[in-house]
């Protein structure tokens, strides 16, 4: 089998497309022949070395994140797969895996793929999916009839935080480029701002929830767009930030957790039409290593970047 790894923190230029042996999934987890994989951002992050803390300095390591597929194999006490099984989810940080022909991961990082959906969509919804559920669920406890705003509506994790909040009864306003703006209110977003000409700063209207999905929002405008009582979801967090959220009940940092409740919710909301991000291009595992090359160096796709194992 093959799969994309590196054997040190670095740029692009480490990653190799190289036959690895899958190991056997311990407790607690599933082996999965990967159909697809959808790149995140936090990718190559890691392969930068960003969360080396958490990662630790054992070569090769192996990318990707989030994948759909079919269970090959399930470890001691596994309960809720089984071989056969369609399912989508995601790899563990500390052991990625994603970007290859198969992965293990932990059972509660998994849910079953729904049959109303493709693999192909399945394959984009656990990352996203779940730092918008973490934000809007966890964090804000969000509410029917509240307001939230969204900024980078129309990126992965704005798409699915549009879609989330729609779906708990929230309306919604954000911020994205012009030209994303029709795709903005495709997704029942009123009003739209054109991040590019308007100073969110100066935007009048008041919200109970404020989600940074782009990671370009100060906190000091974040705050000014909340009502009383309100909460900013900060999706760059940062030691400085924790610790000032210790002292604010409105700044929340946000960290994707994944749980299998948060996944067998997405599933169910993708499985009613009510969660779909759009897909932007396809590769083959051959070309993957340029995919992720070309997304991290700036790089717009009108959907997410996949990787077709077969």
């Amino acid at each position: 089998m093959k799969r994309v790894q590196y054997h040190s923190y670095g740029g692009p230029e480490t990653m190799k497309l190289e036959d690895f042996q899958l190991r056997t999934p311990g407790k607690g987890e599933v082996a999965v022949k990967v159909k697809f994989t959808a790149i995140n951002p936090i990718d190559w992050k890691v392969r930068d070395g960003y969360l080396k803390m958490m990662t630790g300095k054992t070569f090769p390591r192996a990318m990707g994140s989030d994948f759909s597929g079919t269970v090959i194999s399930v470890g001691a006490g596994v309960t809720r797969f089984k071989p056969g099984d369609a399912v989508f989810g995601m790899a563990q940080i500390k052991d990625g895996g994603a970007l290859g022909e198969a992965v293990v991961a932990p059972e509660t990082f998994l849910a079953k793929k729904p049959e109303a959906i493709s693999f192909e969509d399945a394959a984009c919804l656990a990352t996203p999916g779940v730092t918008a559920w973490n934000g809007l669920v966890d964090k804000a406890g969000l509410k029917a009839d509240q307001r939230v705003f969204i900024n980078g509506c129309t990126g992965a994790g704005g798409e699915s935080a549009v879609q989330i909040a729609r779906m708990l009864g929230a309306s919604v306003s954000g911020s994205c480029s012009a030209g994303a703006t029709q795709r903005a209110l495709d997704l029942g977003l009123q009003p739209v701002f054109d991040y590019g000409k308007t100073d969110l700063s100066t935007i009048k209207d008041r919200f109970d929830v404020v989600y940074d999905t782009a990671a370009t929002m100060t906190v000091a405008t974040g705050f000014n767009l909340l009502r009383k009582g309100g909460v900013f979801l900060d999706i760059n967090p940062t030691p400085a930030k924790f610790l000032r959220s210790l002292l604010s009940r409105r700044l929340k940092p946000i960290v994707c957790s994944p749980r299998a409740d948060i996944l067998d919710g997405l599933a169910s909301a993708a499985a009613q039409g009510k969660l779909r991000l759009p897909i932007g291009e396809v590769v083959p595992l051959n070309d993957a290593i340029q995919l992720v090359t070309v997304l991290e160096r700036g790089r717009r796709l009108p959907g997410k970047g996949l990787v077709a194992m077969t």
